[in-house]
C-alpha cells in the first residue's frame, strides 16, 4: 500500500511516517509538507492507494486541497488528519468527499481502525460524533507533541441511534449502489454517469436512499451508515462489494 501524507508540521509529519509504516511491510508512505508538493507528487505518480491530509498547511487551503483531490483524483480516498475536532469541520471535510477524520490526539489503534475501514471501502467518523465511549486508557499513543485538548463532545446524530439494522432499510439493488456512491463522496452528476442514469433520476434514488435512512442530508447518510457499520460486521463487507 503507497500512502501520500500532507502534513507541514516536521515532527508530526516524521511521527505519522512512522506510525503508519507500523501498518506493515508492504506500505510505503510519502511525506511532503505543503499543498504545491502534494500536487508535484501525484503528477508525478498519482498511483496512491491513500491520501492523509492535515487541514492546516500554514498559507495553504486544506480544504482547498481537499476539494482538489476529490475532483482530481476521486478513486483515490483521502483521510483529514487533523488537530481540529470542531464539528463544523469534520461535517465539511465528510461533505467534501474526505473518507474519514481522525483527530491528532487518537490513539495508533484509533488510526489504524480509520485506515483499515477506509481501506474496505467504509468511512471513518470520530468516535465522539458517533456518540460512543472513548477507547479504553493504554495502548500506544501517538506522540505528545499530537495530542491536545479536547474539545465538548460532538453530538450524535439521532436518526443513526434509531437505526437496527442495514436490511430492514430495504433498499433496491440500485438504491444500494447510489448509496455506494454516496459515501465515497461522489456528486449526483458522477454517480448518474457511474450509473449511466439520469441526474433526476439519481436525485429520485437518493432522497429514497435519505428516506430509508431516516435522515436529511448526504453527511447525515454518511453518518448513520458509519454508526451502522461499527455494530454490523456485515455491512463493511456490503460497502466493499458494492463499491465495486
Amino acid at each position: 500500500m503507497k500512502v501520500l501524507l500532507v502534513d507541514d508540521h516536521p515532527l508530526i509529519l516524521s511521527a505519522l511516517q512512522a506510525v503508519i509504516q507500523g501498518l506493515g511491510d508492504d506500505v510505503t508512505v510519502f511525506g511532503v509538507a505543503s499543498a504545491d508538493e502534494a500536487r508535484t507528487a501525484l503528477k508525478r505518480d498519482a498511483d496512491f492507494d491513500l491520501a492523509l491530509l492535515d487541514l492546516g498547511l500554514g498559507d495553504d487551503d486544506g480544504f482547498e486541497l481537499l476539494s482538489e483531490l476529490r475532483t482530481l483524483y476521486p478513486a483515490l480516498p483521502v483521510v483529514v488528519v487533523s488537530a481540529t475536532e470542531r464539528q463544523v469541520d469534520v461535517i465539511r471535510a465528510i461533505d467534501m468527499g474526505a473518507m474519514g477524520f481522525v483527530p491528532k490526539r487518537a490513539s495508533n489503534r484509533d488510526l489504524f481502525e480509520a485506515l483499515r475501514m477506509v481501506m474496505s471501502g467504509g468511512v471513518y467518523i470520530p468516535p465522539m460524533m458517533l456518540g460512543l465511549p472513548p477507547p479504553a486508557p493504554g495502548g500506544d499513543t501517538v506522540p505528545a507533541v499530537m495530542r491536545r485538548v479536547p474539545e465538548e463532545p460532538l453530538p450524535a446524530p439521532e436518526p443513526a441511534q434509531k437505526m437496527r439494522s442495514f436490511e430492514s432499510l430495504g433498499l433496491t439493488p440500485r438504491q444500494a449502489e447510489v448509496l455506494a456512491l454516496l459515501l465515497k463522496g461522489m456528486p449526483n452528476k458522477l454517480i448518474a454517469r457511474e450509473l449511466s442514469l439520469s441526474v433526476e433520476t439519481v436525485k429520485d434514488h437518493v432522497a429514497a436512499v435519505l428516506r430509508a435512512l431516516g435522515v436529511s442530508s448526504r453527511t447525515q447518510a454518511v453518518l448513520a451508515v458509519s454508526q451502522m457499520s461499527r455494530t454490523q460486521p456485515g455491512l463493511a463487507a456490503w460497502r466493499s462489494t458494492s463499491q465495486r
